[in-house]
């Protein structure tokens, strides 16, 4: 692109799709449309998962509390997470195909941190912390290689499907949905789906879509039990 063109159009339109949109005045530019949906719902994706987690967050923090939630699941969510980001970044994929998972990370890894202190284990917290940043300097580390990232990112899938089963069979066997944050839930939803379409225009990885279809598929089955368990009285829950 010419210099002298605004430095946001870099970030959401390609070279082509500018001289469609703004020299040829082609605003109904069926492709170049879909690239353009597809940068502004993964700069919206990332915008929001800045915040996503901290409402579940705040809420183990006011309640003192991380009942309802399963650190196997939490810890599994970790590695899906992880070996989405990781992949992303060692094939030079655009970050608004994949940022978020840098601040779910981030997230994921204090809710982590916070079931362990709240468990009176602080010190397995800690160490929780330094081990996984030691894992990720590896996995970005040109030491590794690429194809070990790959299997990671093929783990996903049963990570994710892992993960949200443990929390599923949690919360029927509790009869609740504990300290779990339905604003959190609902965003994590919304996101999963956005993302097969930016994952399927901006990356073409059948591995990649097929991660975030099969997250959508099991956050939709939690999101529907948070609202069949929404009006069970605080005093009727069973205690984990």
């Amino acid at each position: 692109m010419a210099g002298g063109e605004p430095a946001l159009l870099g970030a959401l339109l390609t070279e082509r799709c500018y001289r469609e949109f703004f020299l040829e005045m082609n605003l109904l530019h069926v492709p170049c449309l879909k690239i353009l949906l597809s940068k502004v719902l993964g700069l919206g994706i990332i915008a929001g998962s800045v915040m996503v987690k901290l409402p579940q967050i705040f809420k183990i923090l006011r309640a003192k509390s991380a009942v309802g939630l399963s650190f196997k699941a939490v810890s599994l969510e970790m590695v899906s997470i992880t070996g989405t980001m990781t992949y992303s970044i060692r094939n030079h994929y655009p970050f608004s195909s994949w940022g978020e998972a840098l601040f779910l990370m981030l997230q994921t890894l204090a809710i982590g941190f916070l079931m362990k202190r709240y468990a009176g284990q602080t010190s397995q917290g800690v160490l929780l912390l330094l081990i996984y940043f030691l894992l990720v300097g590896l996995l970005l580390s040109p030491v590794t290689p690429l194809v070990a990232v790959a299997l990671l990112q093929a783990l996903n899938m049963p990570a994710i499907i892992v993960s949200r089963l443990i929390q599923i069979v949690t919360n029927q066997r509790n009869g609740h949905t504990g300290q779990l944050s339905a604003l959190t839930l609902t965003l994590l939803l919304a996101g999963s789906l956005a993302r097969i379409f930016t994952s399927i225009q901006e990356t073409g990885d059948g591995l990649v879509v097929m991660t975030y279809v099969v997250a959508s598929l099991f956050n939709g089955v939690i999101v529907s039990q948070l609202l069949y368990y929404w009006h069970v009285p605080p005093d009727s829950r069973k205690v984990d």
